[in-house]
């Protein structure tokens, strides 16, 4: 399941508010547009166009992952998502794991403590070991992956893998990926200057 960044963006908006505000679920367009372009809890930051949307709903519709529903709603078309936990829908998760691919969908690349913090509406978490639970048993079904842990940073980030372009196979190494690229780096500029010394001493005679 590879979705553009607009898709992924629309069904994190319908899983998040399926959740937090079900008396106005399901979505109009007009109401999808402002929650994927809202500026808190969103990552990046969009400014998506009605035009815009409708053309990614027509997109997830075509590929039966979004459904008009017009018969409760009137004139005003309102849209669910037949993307988990559905009928329609392979993809089956609990509570907390729904919270994270919902999370991930909206924000982006994140670590445990920050899923954890950052899920209060969506799903309870104990502790940061239980958002590491669900974290695992996403990555068994091949749902995310895990990111090699950057510089400086105690926690690993987690990245969903519905997105369009496949991320690499999760490096579980503590070692950033980086750091043998600048130790390279580092050691040809080490070799590049004693040559230039070298080159220097014989010019002296030294």
């Amino acid at each position: 399941m590879k979705l553009s960044t607009i898709e992924q963006r629309l069904i994190g908006c319908l899983l998040e508010k399926e959740t937090t505000t079900p008396d106005q679920y399901p979505l109009s367009v007009n109401a999808l547009t402002n929650a994927c372009n809202q500026k808190s809890n969103r990552d990046p930051v969009l400014a998506l166009s009605e035009a815009e949307v409708m053309d990614g709903l027509d997109q997830l519709q075509s590929r039966r992952l979004v459904m008009c529903d017009e018969a409760l709603s009137g004139r005003v078309s309102k849209y669910t998502h037949r993307f988990c936990n559905t009928e329609f829908s392979s993809l089956q998760l609990n509570d907390q794991q729904r919270a994270i691919v919902c999370l991930l969908l909206l924000r982006g690349p994140q670590t445990p403590g920050e899923l954890r913090t950052r899920s209060g509406r969506l799903a309870t978490f104990s502790n940061v070991t239980e958002v590491e639970q669900a974290l695992a048993e996403l990555q068994a079904q091949e749902l995310l992956v895990k990111l090699p842990r950057e510089p400086g940073k105690r926690e690993s980030r987690y990245q969903h893998l519905f997105g369009e372009a496949d991320v690499a196979q999760a490096q579980d190494s503590e070692v950033p990926l980086n750091e043998p690229q600048e130790l390279s780096a580092l050691l040809d500029e080490i070799n590049q200057l004693k040559a230039e010394l070298q080159a220097i001493k014989q010019h002296l005679g030294l």
